[in-house]
């Protein structure tokens, strides 16, 4: 402990307005682990790894999500219902506030930075109130060395304070708990929620400002990874639709399964140190990496434990129970967590219309169609009152995260597909046969086909058909995959009914990107539904 300590010496958190007598610097897990479970804000499971509750808020809470307009943002930022404004002034004071609140009580301080690659990095120090947010910033954000620490100058500040209760008729905030990003102070500021996912998330929205911005560099939502012959491959979808599952390859190593970041020198990279997994129902069987990375190490959140076992199927908290985790508890890994050579791009949707194809190929306007657009469905029965699926679009896959236009997104996108000679495809992993209650969901034996036969280039030279509605290419064979599976109206008892649902969904794409349109160039507009 004695070189902690004089680490702990070297931290003056004075300039930030914090008076504190008892600044934790840098624990370890083991140590963070030991302070939780002392100060019984959390239990150890069987498997080693630490469990704690989140208290009030057991997600991210998008409409208490700001963003500072000042003379950096006020131009640039996509001001929206998404992106909220929030006055300099207001956050002066708010700030001041929090600091306050921090002062005086037992803080834990921690340096670490995003970004993979050393020409993107960007240093952060996090300063949490409670210990086992500490824990999660060491798991999810990479991790400097000691010889690095010596020298560590941080670039942004994530002050945490779940227990500070925001006045929203006198803060300026919505309610009790905000998550606000500051761009000319360099800050995240978060409090009234204890959710860990608001410490990652801010930092992500704030690389997806500043890298296309200040970088030209193209930051992504989504999981990738890289084959024996260094060809990288990048996988977007949203909750549901196979992102972890299908990157999960044992023939190709795991550079990431969330943030990333796609250079001008043709590499990706990922922006963080960890995992950070849903794990509703998990089970070894389905998900091995996942369930074997629970471990000493492992925080768990919302967890049911009986007799100190979790119970994966019990969602009396939350449906959105999760795990974080260093990467370094997966084994087939990438080195540096940096890949070269981008070969494919696969955009995964679960269409529970049964509509679109299991697989396409698009072009670069139809790529940064599908992409803004961020399409996925809600399933029929899963909330009250829905009888039929529901469209759900998320731009550019991660909407909640991106202060830029989205447009802005997918533009760098085509153009970036253009310059490497990328593939992009489009995968439905939902509905054949029919819709929701009537088809089935497509196997994940053909889906992991699909895409084998297009990252090792089966589908360069096979026949193509043209979807008449949606415009998209389809292959009509594909290696370990039924012909009559490719064409999804051939699957359908009542094709008339299959058009008919075909050209509602191309209706809801089309009114989606209604407001994109000003934004987006003739290439884009022209990836849209024909029908």
């Amino acid at each position: 402990m004695s070189n902690l300590n004089e680490i702990t010496k070297t931290i003056e958190l004075e300039k930030y307005g914090i008076h504190s007598k008892s600044v934790n610097y840098q624990l370890s897990p083991k140590e963070l682990h030991k302070i939780t479970l002392e100060k019984e804000q959390g239990v150890e499971a069987d498997s080693g790894a630490l469990a704690i509750n989140t208290g009030e808020f057991t997600g991210r809470s998008p409409k208490d999500r700001f963003i500072v307009k000042d003379d950096i943002t006020k131009d640039e930022v996509w001001w929206s219902e998404i992106n909220l404004a929030f006055k300099p002034s207001k956050f002066d004071k708010l700030y001041d506030k929090v600091v306050n609140y921090l002062s005086g009580k037992e803080l834990y301080v921690r340096d670490a930075y995003a970004c993979a690659d050393d020409n993107y990095r960007l240093n952060i120090r996090h300063i949490n109130e409670l210990p086992w947010s500490n824990m999660f910033a060491y798991n999810m954000f990479l991790r400097p060395t000691e010889e690095e620490l010596e020298n560590f100058t941080p670039e942004w500040t994530v002050v945490n304070a779940p227990g500070f209760m925001a006045d929203p008729e006198v803060d300026g905030t919505r309610a009790h708990n905000f998550a606000i990003l500051n761009f000319t102070r360099k800050i995240a500021l978060i409090g009234g929620t204890g959710y860990t996912g608001e410490i990652k998330k801010g930092i992500f929205s704030a690389l997806n400002f500043i890298l296309p911005v200040m970088k030209n560099t193209l930051p992504m939502h989504c999981s990738a990874n890289v084959g024996k012959e260094g060809d990288t491959a990048i996988f977007f979808g949203l909750s549901g639709t196979g992102k972890t599952t299908l990157s999960a390859d044992p023939h190709r190593k795991l550079i990431g399964d969330d943030e990333h970041g796609w250079t001008n020198e043709n590499t990706v990279f990922n922006f963080e140190g960890g995992c950070y997994a849903k794990v509703i129902n998990l089970s070894r069987e389905n998900e091995q990496e996942i369930y074997d990375a629970i471990k000493p190490g492992a925080l768990l959140e919302n967890v049911i434990l009986k007799n100190g076992k979790v119970d994966f199927t019990n969602s009396s908290i939350t449906q959105n129970t999760r795990v974080s985790y260093p990467i370094h508890h997966i084994d087939n890994l990438q080195p540096n967590s940096v890949g070269k050579n981008p070969k494919n791009i696969f955009f995964l949707t679960a269409d529970a219309f049964g509509v679109l194809p299991p697989i396409s190929k698009l072009t670069p306007g139809q790529a940064a169609f599908h992409f803004i657009s961020g399409y996925t469905a809600k399933v029929a029965g899963t909330e009250a009152g829905v009888t039929e699926p529901i469209p759900s679009f998320s731009a550019c896959f991660g909407a909640p995260f991106m202060p830029l236009h989205p447009a802005r997104y997918g533009e760098m996108l085509s153009k970036k597909m253009k310059d490497a000679g990328v593939n992009v495809w489009l995968i439905n992993t939902g509905w054949t046969g029919g819709p929701y209650g009537t088809g089935s969901r497509m196997k994940l034996k053909y889906t992991r086909a699909m895409i084998t036969a297009a990252l090792e280039g089966q589908l360069d030279s096979v026949e193509y058909t043209t979807h008449e509605i949606f415009n998209i290419a389809t292959p009509k064979t594909c290696p370990g995959v039924p012909t009559e599976v490719l064409n999804p109206r051939d699957t359908w008892a009542d094709q008339e009914a299959y058009d008919a649902k075909a050209k509602t969904l191309a209706k809801s794409f089309k009114d989606n990107f209604k407001k994109f349109e000003a934004y987006a160039d003739s290439e884009i507009i022209e990836g849209a539904p024909k029908a």
